[in-house]
């Protein structure tokens, strides 16, 4: 016999309950591990505005570039971005954002609202901080 606890669907803590997959990861822990850094989540960021090349990157992320190669590897070899090198001297590599990666940018913009309403200061109208802060 179930309780009324077990046949909630928020679980016991009123917080919602996620399937898991194959490999026993709920589908939000798993896109927590795909996202989850800091710098994949600049990255993405740098390339939701279109193609980029290595240095570009680089300097907008503030990333150094053994990082920011590991990290961009790991980003094609999990479908989120693609890798396009051209035939010209000096040799161009560019990145672009697959469909995969594509459909993530509403995660990234939902991130950034919150930032934004709740973590950066607000500003008076005179330009000076806010009293209270943020969420006052």
């Amino acid at each position: 016999m179930r309780t009324r606890a077990e046949d909630d669907p928020r679980g016991k803590k009123g917080r919602p309950m996620d399937s898991t997959g194959p490999r026993g990861l709920c589908p939000l822990e798993a896109t927590a591990r795909l996202i989850g850094d800091q710098y994949v989540l600049l990255i993405l960021r740098d390339l939701s505005t279109g193609p980029s090349r290595f240095v570009h990157l680089e300097r907008t992320a503030g990333i150094n570039s053994r990082t920011l190669t590991e990290r961009l590897r790991r980003l094609e070899r999990d479908g989120l971005v693609r890798r396009t090198m051209y035939a010209e001297v000096p040799p161009r590599v560019e990145y672009e954002l697959t469909e995969k990666g594509a459909a993530l940018l509403p995660i990234l913009d939902a991130m950034r609202a919150y930032g934004e309403r709740w973590l950066l200061p607000r500003r008076s109208e005179g330009g000076e901080p806010a009293v209270g802060g943020a969420g006052a």
